[in-house]
């Protein structure tokens, strides 16, 4: 299963996720990393398995 959202080739960090995100939301991929970040550490959010949840599903650029 893909889903209709690339990793970003230009805006990213690590793999491009959250930057290819941010891109396809329109967000600002800074504010995107911080919310991700916050999140990845808090008891309720499964942050690391959610990224590479989404590593894998997302298509790489183009």
């Amino acid at each position: 299963m893909k889903i209709n959202i690339y990793r970003s080739a230009t805006n990213k960090v690590f793999a491009g996720v959250i930057g290819g995100l941010a891109e396809h939301y329109q967000w600002n991929p800074t504010l995107a990393r911080v919310i991700f970040v916050v999140l990845a550490f808090t008891p309720f959010f499964p942050g690391i398995i959610a990224y590479l949840i989404l590593w894998i599903l997302m298509r790489s650029p183009q």
